[in-house]
């Protein structure tokens, strides 16, 4: 049954995924982004992470999307510069794509690389061990992954902003 449910999770997850960057609306890309990250988390906690996929929901189900939020209220979403920005992004989906197909590939047509070995055994990490090596060892990774979400954050407002009077928006 719960592995039932994991798929089930997971093929929701990739299909609101892909309607969240097919969506020609900024909003309805965010709405199907939320759901995206809600099925990631029943996945998480149908695989018994309860920990993760509450970490899921709090913090990029909330908080993080409160600032893709705030982010979308403040750029310019006019019909002139979208039609900018897709001129500007025409062939620039050609990179991501192929990553993702170099990543997907080998999981496609070779089983399990890199170490995953089938049927073996999952150890159950307890919240209190992942919050000591957070904010212990790792604090400073953490603390550049939040300098990069804040840069790429400005970098969204910078380039989404509105064009003051005089400027023609290039």
């Amino acid at each position: 049954m719960s592995e039932v449910f994991v798929i089930w999770a997971g093929f929701v997850a990739l299909v609101s995924a892909l309607l969240a960057v097919t969506r020609p609306s900024v909003v309805h890309g965010l709405m199907w982004l939320v759901a995206t990250l809600l099925s990631l988390a029943a996945a998480f906690f149908g695989l018994g992470a309860g920990f993760a996929g509450a970490v899921q929901i709090l913090i990029y189900a909330g908080a993080i999307l409160a600032v893709f939020v705030f982010v979308v209220m403040t750029v310019d979403a006019s019909p002139e510069a979208l039609a900018l920005e897709r001129s500007r992004l025409k062939q620039a989906w050609q990179m991501p794509a192929l990553v993702v197909v170099l990543v997907v590939l080998p999981f496609t047509l070779g089983g399990a690389p890199w170490g995953l070995v089938e049927g073996a055994e999952v150890a159950s990490v307890p919240a209190k061990r992942v919050g000591a090596l957070l904010f212990g060892p790792w604090a400073i990774a953490v603390e550049i992954a939040s300098f990069l979400l804040l840069a790429a954050l400005m970098g969204a407002r910078h380039l989404g902003r509105r064009p003051r009077q005089g400027e023609d928006g290039q």
